[in-house]
């Protein structure tokens, strides 16, 4: 009995493998399937400021601006019509329609433990953080290197640029 539930609270700390993600981009269906996601990330600008009465010769630092790196997806070539049309709405040197700025959801997911009611399901798990990442839209197209002397997959980049950064969880 103490056997068991030593397993059990130890299965409860067990880190989350990072090979189990899914990527959905809110009113695109047909979203390609990535083997990478890469630049979640959120920092705040520091501001120095100190009055010249001030009794300390140190500056006080204050909050200032949130900014955020640039997300980027690889994926394996893909005929997925509809993603391709995003990235080229928001690649092209004819913008008609302006930038279509989309959410976009990176969800962990936790394939080790079954999936509570209250967390979203998948068919491998259960989600186990989300990250929203909103008016996203793609700044940079990068296509696959091309080399007919090797047998890898071509693999397509895209570089999406963000507003704002929640995680809900």
């Amino acid at each position: 009995m103490a056997d068991e539930q030593t397993q059990n609270s130890v299965s409860l700390y067990y880190p989350l493998t990072k090979m189990n993600f899914l990527v959905t981009v809110d009113s695109v269906s047909g979203v390609a399937a990535f083997n990478e996601v890469t630049g979640i990330d959120a920092s705040v600008d520091i501001i120095e400021f100190r009055q010249g009465n001030a009794n300390s010769l140190a500056p006080v630092k204050i909050q200032g601006l949130v900014k955020h790196g640039n997300l980027t997806l690889k994926m394996g070539y893909t005929r997925s019509q509809p993603f391709k049309d995003w990235i080229n709405e928001c690649v092209s040197e004819r913008r008609e329609k302006g930038t279509q700025r989309h959410n976009v959801t990176i969800e962990l997911i936790d394939i080790t433990t079954g999936a509570p009611s209250s967390i979203v399901t998948t068919t491998t798990g259960a989600t186990a953080v989300i990250w929203i990442l909103q008016d996203a839209w793609v700044s940079k197209y990068t296509g696959p290197d091309l080399n007919a002397s090797t047998s890898e997959v071509a693999i397509e980049s895209v570089e999406i640029a963000y507003e704002e950064l929640t995680i809900p969880n």
